[in-house]
């Protein structure tokens, strides 16, 4: 099993940065993609961006591309999303997920997940 807490959420006006971070439990955290996804009030929840177990490809949501930057350090058990230029309709309940299934990028594919953290970006 692999347990999973984010941090890194906060408030934080229009175009300036957050760094969130994803720690895992469990030696098999370098066996999952892990993805990171995102649910606004009245929203599904959809995947913003994964990132495979060894490192390469990534994936990210069209409108995420060329602002956010998923990456994996696998040593210490641990994911990051580096979110640059936020917008306001960035602002959203942040969760990281595991799956064992390659290239998933349906919520319902990953078996564990954070309790998410909260991301609010002023205008």
């Amino acid at each position: 099993q692999v347990q999973l807490v984010e941090s890194g959420g906060g408030l934080v006006q229009a175009g300036g940065s957050l760094r969130l971070s994803c720690a895992a439990s469990g030696r098999t955290f370098s066996w999952y993609r892990m993805g990171w996804f995102r649910q606004a009030p009245g929203k599904e929840r959809e995947l913003v961006a994964a990132i495979s177990s060894g490192g390469k490809p990534t994936y990210y949501a069209d409108s995420v591309k060329g602002r956010f930057t998923i990456s994996r350090d696998n040593a210490k058990l641990t994911v990051y999303l580096q979110m640059n230029s936020l917008k306001p309709e960035d602002t959203a309940v942040y969760y990281c997920a595991a799956t064992p299934r390659i290239g998933s990028s349906v919520a319902t594919e990953y078996e564990y997940w954070g309790q998410g953290t909260q991301v609010t970006v002023s205008s």
